[in-house]
């Protein structure tokens, strides 16, 4: 369910976590409490990828943003059939690549583009694990996730409902121009989808 913790940081890592239909964030948490998202993970990837870097223990916390279904598996399975050299091997790093191309446009973006162009690319990325334009979501939580002020989530929300990209209704978020969305938002929405289209050409977003 929303808001649920899979991860803390630190924490030993004893399962890896597929999902299918959910999506789950990650975030860097600061000794005040204070978090933001560093990247989204959904239908095209993994949560555990510290196991098979050299690690059974994450820096950032794994929390649900969009509730759904997922596949979990026991930590010491994946990392045997990693070690074994094959393909699943292959497709790991080729992920974890993309994975941190992601961290660093969000790093990048959150620093030097403009809350409105924040929220379009984290809509974006949304929309690209969900199977429908619709992200239920609070303007708190999305601030919590980009790790700004719930005011200017507000006005930047308020922006794009009255260009006619979105409709925004009781924790319900409706994109409905989506090639609007993209010509509004920075260039990082489109350097990370491209990086995940070339690391992974098979999978489906």
């Amino acid at each position: 369910m929303v808001g649920q913790t899979l991860y803390e940081p630190g924490g030993r890592l004893e399962y890896v976590y597929f999902p299918t239909t959910a999506i789950v964030s990650l975030l860097s948490v600061l000794e005040s409490g204070a978090s933001a998202e560093i990247a989204a993970v959904g239908n095209e990837g993994i949560l555990g990828i510290s196991l098979f870097m050299g690690g059974d223990t994450t820096p950032s916390r794994a929390v649900v943003q969009s509730a759904g279904h997922g596949v979990r598996l026991r930590a010491e399975m994946l990392k045997s059939e990693f070690e074994r050299f094959g393909p699943a091997m292959h497709l790991l790093l080729r992920y974890t690549q993309a994975l941190i191309t992601q961290m660093a446009q969000t790093a990048a973006c959150n620093r030097h583009h403009s809350v409105d162009q924040q929220l379009c690319r984290w809509l974006l990325l949304s929309l690209d694990r969900l199977a429908s334009n619709q992200l239920s979501m609070t303007q708190e939580l999305i601030a919590n996730m980009l790790g700004v002020r719930r005011e200017g989530v507000t006005e930047a929300a308020g922006k794009l409902q009255d260009a006619g990209l979105i409709s925004y209704r009781r924790g319900t978020i409706t994109v409905l121009d989506r090639p609007g969305l993209e010509a509004r938002s920075c260039e990082c929405y489109q350097v990370v989808k491209t990086e995940f289209d070339r690391l992974l050409p098979y999978v489906t977003t």
